[in-house]
Formats: C-alpha cells, sequence, structure tokens
C-alpha cells in the first residue's frame, strides 16, 4: 500500500498495520571499532611507508658522506629548511586538511568533504608558491647566517636552488596525501611515500654520486632525485582520486571559492604550521650554536639529529592515524572517545620510540657506523646519543598529542608547547654562550627540551576542552502564589 493510500485510513487502521523494518546505520570502523586494533590498523602502512622515508634519509646521509665532510656539513645546514618544507606540508596543514574532511564525513556530509578536497589543493600551491618566493629570495643569507662558508655554503645553495625551486610538488603531494587520509585511506597515500622513498634512493644516488653514464651532480643531483620521486607519487593520488575510486572526489565543475571551507582548513592547519616552524627555529639555534665548534662537531650532531626524524617517523605513524579516528569522533559528538583515542595514540608512540632510542644511546655504533668513519664526526655523534636520545620518547608524545589536537581542531595548545621549547633553548643556549660551555652541555640541553615539549604538549590536551562547550542550564523560577 502506498503511503498515500496509508494516510487516507482512519487513525485507528494506521495503528494496526505492522512498523515498516528499521534499518541500522553502516558501522565506521573509525567512530565504533576497538581504539588500539583500529588504531595499529591504521598505522601500520604509515609506519612502512615512514620507515621507508627515513631509508632515504639514512641512504642520503651515506652517499652525500662519500661526497666529503663538507658536504655533510652543507646538508646539516639545509636540514631544517628541508624537515620545516616537508612536516609543514605533510604533518601540519596536510593534516588541518585530514581533520577537516573527517569531522565532515564523520557528520555525514560528504558533498562538503569534496568542496574541502578541492580548497585543499589550491591552500597547497598557494603554499608551495610561497615557498620558493622566499627561498630563491632569502636562502643563501639565512645559511650565511647559520655559519656556512666557502665550499659547504656554495653546496649548500645549490641543493636548496633545485629543491626549492621545485617544491609546489611537496606541497602538492602531500596535500593529495592528507585528502586520502581524511577519508581513513592510509594504504594507499603509504604506498606512493614507499614508491617515493625507493625512486629517491635510486634516482639521488645517481643523480648525486654520479653512477653509469650519469654524471656526478653533487647535492643538486640529491635534491633532483627528490622532485622526481614526488612527481610521480602526486600523479598518481591525484589521477585516484579523480577517477572516483576514493570515498570523495574533487568539485571542479561550477567550484565556488567559499571562505568558510579555507577557514575550517586553516583554522588547523595554519595554527600547526607554527609547530614545525618553530621546531625548526629551535634546531636552527642549536645548529648556528654548534657551528662555532668546528665541521666536525656540526656533522657529528646531523649524524644524531637523523635517528631523532627516523624514530619520530613511528610517532608520526601512529599521530596521523589518529587523526581521521578523532575527528570523526568529534563530528559525530563522541567526545570521550576521541580523547580515548589521543591518549592510546600517545603511549603507543612513547613507548615504541623510547625503547628504540635507549637500545641506541647504549650501543651508539649501531647507528654511527652507517654514516662515516671520521673519528672527530663518529666522537660528536657517539655524545649526542649518550645524552639526548633517552628523551626521544618525549618528543614522540609531543608529536602523538599535535595530532590528536588536530583531529579535534585545538591544536593551539601543543603548538603553545613548542614555543616553550623554542624559548627554553634560546635562553638556555645564550645561557651557556656566557658561562663558555661545552658541546656536550649544549647536548644535554637539547635533552631537556624534548622532556619540557612532551610533558607540557600532554598537559595542554589534559587541559583544553575538546568538543563544543556545554549548554547551560536554565533557571526555573517557582511560581508566585
Amino acid at each position: 500500500m502506498s503511503d498515500i493510500g496509508i494516510a487516507e485510513l482512519p487513525l485507528a487502521e494506521q495503528e494496526k498495520l505492522p512498523l515498516p523494518p528499521i534499518t541500522a546505520p553502516a558501522k565506521n570502523s573509525l567512530v565504533d571499532g576497538p581504539i588500539l586494533r583500529t588504531l595499529l590498523r591504521l598505522a601500520w602502512p604509515n609506519v612502512v611507508a615512514l620507515s621507508a622515508g627515513v631509508c632515504v634519509v639514512i641512504a642520503e646521509t651515506s652517499y652525500i658522506g662519500r661526497l666529503g665532510v663538507e658536504s655533510l656539513a652543507a646538508m646539516a645546514l639545509v636540514f631544517p629548511f628541508v624537515i620545516l618544507t616537508m612536516t609543514m606540508s605533510g604533518g601540519a596543514m596536510a593534516g588541518g586538511v585530514s581533520s577537516a574532511i573527517a569531522r565532515s564525513l564523520g557528520a555525514g556530509d560528504a558533498a562538503r568533504a569534496a568542496m574541502l578536497a578541492s580548497h585543499a589543493v589550491l591552500i597547497g600551491l598557494t603554499f608551495g608558491l610561497t615557498f620558493t618566493l622566499l627561498m630563491m629570495l632569502f636562502g643563501p643569507v639565512l645559511l650565511q647566517l647559520l655559519g656556512g662558508r666557502g665550499n659547504v655554503l656554495a653546496q649548500a645553495i645549490g641543493y636548496i636552488q633545485i629543491f626549492f625551486g621545485g617544491v609546489m610538488i611537496a606541497w602538492l603531494m602531500n596535500t593529495l596525501a592528507g585528502i586520502l587520509r581524511g577519508t581513513g585511506n592510509m594504504k594507499l597515500p603509504s604506498l606512493m611515500v614507499l614508491g617515493s622513498a625507493l625512486c629517491q634512493i635510486i634516482l639521488g644516488g645517481t643523480l648525486g654520486l654520479g653512477l653509469g653514464p650519469v654524471p656526478q651532480f653533487g647535492m643538486r643531483g640529491v635534491a633532483a632525485g627528490s622532485l622526481i620521486a614526488y612527481s610521480i607519487s602526486a600523479s598518481l593520488m591525484g589521477w585516484y582520486i579523480l577517477s572516483g575510486r576514493a570515498r570523495i572526489n574533487f568539485v571542479i565543475k561550477g567550484l565556488r571559492i567559499q571562505r568558510g571551507m579555507f577557514f575550517d582548513i586553516l583554522k588547523v592547519g595554519a595554527v600547526s604550521c607554527f609547530s614545525p616552524l618553530q621546531s625548526v627555529l629551535t634546531v636552527t639555534i642549536f645548529t648556528r650554536m654548534l657551528a662555532d665548534f668546528g665541521t666536525e662537531v656540526l656533522a657529528g650532531y646531523g649524524v644524531g639529529a637523523r635517528l631523532e626524524f627516523m624514530l619520530t617517523s613511528i610517532a608520526f605513524a601512529v599521530g596521523i592515524a589518529s587523526v581521521p579516528m578523532v575527528g570523526m569522533a568529534i563530528g559525530a559528538g563522541r567526545v570521550a572517545r576521541a580523547r580515548r583515542i589521543a591518549w592510546t595514540a600517545g603511549l603507543v608512540s612513547f613507548v615504541s620510540v623510547g625503547l628504540i632510542a635507549t637500545v641506541i644511546a647504549i650501543f651508539p655504533d649501531l647507528w654511527v657506523n652507517i654514516f662515516t668513519s671520521d673519528p672527530g664526526v663518529r666522537a660528536a655523534s657517539r655524545q649526542y646519543l649518550h645524552t639526548a636520545a633517552p628523551t626521544y620518547a618525549f618528543i614522540g608524545l609531543s608529536i602523538s598529542m599535535y595530532f590528536s589536537s588536530q583531529g579535534a581542531a585545538k591544536v593551539l595548545g601543543p603548538v603553545l608547547a613548542q614555543t616553550a621549547r623554542l624559548v627554553f633553548v634560546a635562553v638556555g643556549g645564550w645561557w651557556l654562550l656566557r658561562h663558555e660551555a661545552t658541546a656536550t652541555d649544549f647536548f644535554a640541553l637539547a635533552a631537556a627540551s624534548m622532556v619540557v615539549l612532551g610533558t607540557l604538549s600532554a598537559l595542554s590536551v589534559v587541559l583544553t576542552r575538546w568538543g563544543p562547550k556545554a549548554a547551560p542550564v536554565p533557571q526555573i523560577r517557582p511560581a508566585l502564589s
């Protein structure tokens, strides 16, 4: 019987009719599944992919080491700027993209998620162009301020001219990965990162060292290999989304630029960008202080800092997985679950990073032997790892708190924790310089700053309200008799 026919029946007859079957809403494992199991399921592709990224760092440092100590020192100079670019595009802004899309999907608004994806690409391209202009204009000056001189400076400038000349490709690649991760798809972006890493190792080594008929391009060749690999990954992810295979697609025909869409992404992404910026400023200040101790200490610190990058990739993998889980839980109004996800991710990151770092702190040659045989560089690397590596666990904790806060669109607390670390290093470094401290004293300062960052990041999540504010309870006045 049609709905119109039912409506024409008397009310008493309508009540006798059987009720229509109720269809249960589709289950979403990110919102309803067990937290630890779902988190690990989403994180493992990221761990594999980011581990491959770490292999790139190891491989690059290894074959740059074959170019000489000056090339290692040049890589130490440019490394903060490269990390700033990749963390700002792949962690900060891409996290804002993932958060906005996940919250929309959690609220059941797929059309808004598609509009957000289109606006995200525009944001990524704009930021990439901005990075190109800034580094082309001010990059050489910044490298000189960091202590770059002579051939070390020349090699560093050669690298940034190539890498930042095409850095829009890196921004586009990471933006597309953020879109896919916001839908809960971790496997494809991770596969692309894995493939990109393999291409970087092959192309960077070939172009940098000059293998076979290919001439040796040095640092410029290493940078060119990275850009070619990023181009391949960005092309494949863009094709996948445009083909309709993703959970959402771009809005192209009839796209109208909306400030609200930009705001939804930038309120998380733009604020998040201050975290890697401050992190790189911290590393930059620290690098400048260590440059006064000579090339060997600077290169030794660079070798040790790469272990930090490798291990924090584990925390990145877990943190990135937490963004869509927290975002969809917030979109669905399940704030308590969102907080449980955050603390679970934080514990996993703290323990996993801390265990590996402690082993390397006890046996530093397991890491140092990969990169160099220079006695001075080896001694500096060992001392840095003995001192700082045990506190890497706190960096892992801070990264998880940062990403979980992105998912909740409440990222200001972890950003301010980075501010506190920056001030701590700047003031502590100034004090050490006035008292003619040794390089070991500066290594201890770096370790203490990691504890400060992790502790304050966790505290910010405890103190920050997630979800909407509770509505005020209306006051009921007794009636006058």
